[in-house]
């Protein structure tokens, strides 16, 4: 395998391992705002608000960016291991 390939293989994997970390941490903060908001105003606040529902939705785009950038068995994985992780957040 050529250097180049080599090269190539590993800014692949490190661009998907930054990809997959950046969605945790976007996933992650949307419930540090939902909590910090109940905290503030009240859990009822935010359930009257449509809040909850795009989270879920924007939550939803970004396990859809995964998807599109990661697609070895490794990376199929990690998706699904997030995509449960947010919906058991949600319930």
């Amino acid at each position: 395998m050529s250097d180049q390939l080599k090269l190539m293989l590993y800014l692949k994997t490190m661009l998907s391992d930054l990809i997959y970390i950046n969605s945790i941490m976007a996933t992650e903060l949307i419930k540090i705002n939902e909590n910090l908001v109940a905290l503030r105003r009240s859990e009822e606040f935010l359930e009257k608000s449509t809040c909850i529902d795009e989270h879920f939705k924007i939550s939803k785009h970004i396990i859809d960016i995964i998807d599109k950038y990661n697609k070895n068995e490794q990376d199929l994985l990690r998706k699904e291991d997030l995509e449960n992780h947010v919906i058991k957040h949600d319930k």
